[in-house]
């Protein structure tokens, strides 16, 4: 009972963990970090591969 209980827990802190790195990538793209942190949370896959292929708002125009 106690070892269920305690992985549970701790597939929880490592999921809520992992679930900072797409909403890292999107802030240092300039998009909203808790948004996208809060995707990450319910679709972790999706939310990391869309932070990868959107579009950064901070780089300068092209000429």
């Amino acid at each position: 009972m106690l070892g269920w209980w305690l992985g549970s827990i701790a597939f929880i802190i490592i999921w809520v963990a992992i679930a900072f790195w797409p909403a890292r990538v999107a802030a240092r793209k300039g998009h909203s970090w808790f948004g996208y942190f809060l995707l990450s949370l319910v679709f972790f896959p999706a939310a990391l591969i869309v932070a990868y292929l959107v579009a950064d708002k901070t780089a300068p125009a092209p000429a």
